[in-house]
């Protein structure tokens, strides 16, 4: 008997051609224009950077929503979801790395590539509403930091964050590399003023230590979970994984298998850092929030308003609240200019669309300030937290659609040639994506039975 070839089916990646051959490059302005230049450690720094940037989505204003009423409603001991949301965000971005340098396609292009039209196109809508649900929550942060420093109301805030269009693209002009510093700078501004409340606040080392063991009353606990869900969205972030195997092809590494594996090696090494300065921050807004509302029986401290309110007669100290909006402008500008880059490699990447640079952030920056000036209006600052901590959820619930394809395509040998993920590293992805997906089904449930 003759054996009938295999069937294939928009999932089945057994196959080593994708569907369509590679275009031209997201963000093609800035691909490969970073030189590397010679000897080792100059080759190394010369990778630091893209890291950085995707770090940025994971201390975002709406991860310090999640963080603030976690931290004042249950203490400490959401600490676990932050950590281990972290090391799945290691992993995860780790594969970005790898299906960038490994294909030359960042992650939008390799599922137009690689899936038909009827698979493709609602992958690109998820990624787009994740993006939305991302920029809210950065326009209305921004907003607020300006709100709280400056008096601006909120209203006109959010249309001021449209300028950041026009930072990026002089950044751009003079290069990736600059545009990468004034993060890495506001990033600097972030962790100080998180030093010195932390300072102020003097936690219990004890219950932070405790936050960080596992334990089953997050599953138990539908407002646990809850926030948990909101924690786990807010820092694995869907728009990074797109943004992240974009902005690492900046670097002009060069196209045989040692210079793709050195080029692994560092970019890797970039992430894993960052991620790890980005823990740092996330827990901080976590162990301040413990320690200035919760052990102050202030349990319900959700709105960024409020907090920066209570915090200065808590911790004793009129610096607390203006580090607290300082920290949270620098950290909404940050965002809102990764942000856009990320819709813009989502736009380029899944519709293959090739419009002027100013256009083309333009439009994806109208998609948020649309929904967030709508927001802004309708609810003002009294309902801004749990819209924020709304947002994160949507989050959480959209990341699936981006971590499946991930995994899907760096364990493929026949896509990913040589660079194509160990046995053990698939695995471990496998178990992460499963775990998204389960708490996210149990989630739903909840909502649905509550």
């Amino acid at each position: 008997m003759v054996a009938m070839p295999p069937t294939t089916g928009p999932f089945d990646l057994r196959h080593s051609d994708w569907r369509q051959s590679k275009g031209a490059a997201s963000l093609s302005e800035v691909h490969r224009s970073v030189a590397l230049p010679s000897g080792k450690w100059r080759r190394f720094a010369a990778f630091m950077g893209p890291g950085y940037m995707v770090a940025v989505g994971y201390m975002d204003p709406g991860n310090w929503a999640t963080a603030l009423a976690g931290g004042s409603r249950f203490g400490y001991a959401l600490l676990v979801v932050a950590l281990v949301s972290n090391l799945m965000a290691v992993v995860l971005q780790s594969l970005c790395a790898r299906l960038a340098i490994a294909t030359g396609r960042d992650l939008a292009q390799a599922c137009r590539d690689a899936f038909p039209a009827i698979v493709a196109m609602p992958l690109w809508l998820a990624a787009e509403l994740a993006i939305v649900a991302t920029d809210i929550a950065e326009v209305i942060g921004t907003a607020i930091g300006l709100n709280l420093l400056f008096g601006v109301p909120l209203e006109i805030g959010v249309v001021i964050t449209a300028l950041d269009v026009f930072l990026i693209l002089w950044l751009q002009k003079k290069g990736f590399r600059w545009l990468e510093a004034f993060i890495v700078t506001l990033l600097g501004v972030i962790a100080l003023c998180f030093a010195i409340q932390i300072a102020l606040a003097n936690p219990d080392w004890g219950g932070v230590i405790r936050g960080f063991a596992p334990t089953v009353e997050i599953i138990r606990n539908p407002q646990m979970l809850y926030l948990a869900m909101g924690i786990l969205g807010a820092t694995v972030m869907p728009h990074n994984l797109y943004l992240h195997s974009a902005i690492v092809q900046t670097r002009a590494y060069g196209d045989t298998l040692p210079e793709k594996r050195e080029a692994l090696r560092y970019a890797t090494i970039d992430s894993t850092v960052a991620l790890s300065f980005a823990l740092l921050v996330n827990a901080s807004i976590l162990i301040l929030a413990a320690a200035s509302f919760h052990a102050s029986g202030q349990t319900t401290v959700a709105e960024l308003g409020q907090a920066y309110q209570l915090i200065g007669p808590l911790l004793g100290s009129g610096i607390a609240p203006g580090l607290f909006a300082i920290a949270l402008l620098a950290c909404g500008l940050n965002s809102t200019v990764t942000a856009t880059l990320a819709g813009q490699a989502v736009m380029e990447g899944f519709l293959h669309i090739r419009l002027p640079p100013a256009l083309r952030r333009l439009i994806t920056r109208g998609l948020a300030i649309v929904p967030a000036a709508a927001v802004t209006l309708i609810y003002g600052a009294s309902g801004t937290g749990r819209l924020l901590i709304l947002t994160q959820v949507i989050l959480s619930l959209q990341l699936s659609f981006a971590v499946i394809p991930l995994v899907m395509f760096t364990a493929d040998r026949g896509k990913m040639g040589a660079l194509a993920a160990p046995r053990w590293l698939v695995a471990l992805a496998i178990v992460i994506a499963v775990v998204i997906l389960v708490l996210n089904l149990k989630l739903l449930h909840d909502f649905v039975v509550g």
